[in-house]
């Protein structure tokens, strides 16, 4: 039997880093997804602009100018990230996404009145309640990576991705005492304006 593990990253990098992990401990490529907001073109396929930190600098650049490279990261990719793509899910807007769980949102976005993201999430097993919160927080310029992992170590991998992801209570009562109820996938997405205040407010937007 499996059960679905999920966190929720301001920074891409973390997130991406959280992938790594899975993969290094064992998890099948196959059984990972990740969705990463990308209204504010981060990401952009065409340019091939990678700008994991949105702090202006192409990753790209930056690691050939370190000599570092980008190892993992988008571009030089390997494992799950190299199946990166750019999708449009209902009421996140443009995403930069691989993995089942993107697959399945955008397979039941036309049918699941709840908005394809919480659809694939309330399926897989997660809550509603958190599936809300977690599509949510990709709205709000979050990336949010899920596993599907055997029950009997669940602990452990739980664990790999608990490095810098966001708390998601504290979080959502934040959100609420602001005015928002729940994650509604008929409204418009955020614009990169709007992102780049949210992430400013939780110091999203600065190298940690």
């Amino acid at each position: 039997m499996t059960t679905t593990i999920s966190r929720l990253y301001d920074r891409y990098s973390d997130a991406e880093q959280a992938v790594t992990r899975l993969e290094s401990a064992g998890v099948p490529h196959s059984d990972i997804s990740i969705v990463a907001n990308n209204s504010d073109n981060w990401y952009g396929s065409r340019s091939g602009k990678v700008d994991r930190d949105r702090d202006g600098v192409d990753d790209r650049a930056e690691g050939a100018g370190t000599g570092a490279g980008i190892g993992a990261g988008v571009g030089g990719a390997a494992g799950l990230l190299a199946g990166l793509g750019l999708l449009a899910i209902p009421g996140l807007g443009p995403v930069v996404a691989a993995g089942w769980l993107a697959s399945t949102a955008v397979g039941a976005a036309a049918g699941a009145a709840t908005g394809g993201i919480v659809g694939a999430l309330t399926e897989a097993g997660v809550s509603r309640e958190d599936a809300s919160r977690y599509a949510e927080g990709v709205r709000r310029g979050g990336t949010l990576v899920t596993a599907r992992v055997p029950d009997n170590d669940r602990a452990r991998l739980d664990a790999l991705l608990h490095e810098r992801s966001v708390n998601l209570l504290e979080r959502s009562t934040a959100w609420q005492k602001a005015g928002w109820n729940d994650f509604d996938a008929a409204s418009p997405p955020l614009s990169p304006e709007d992102i780049g205040r949210e992430r400013e407010l939780y110091g999203a937007g600065t190298r940690r």
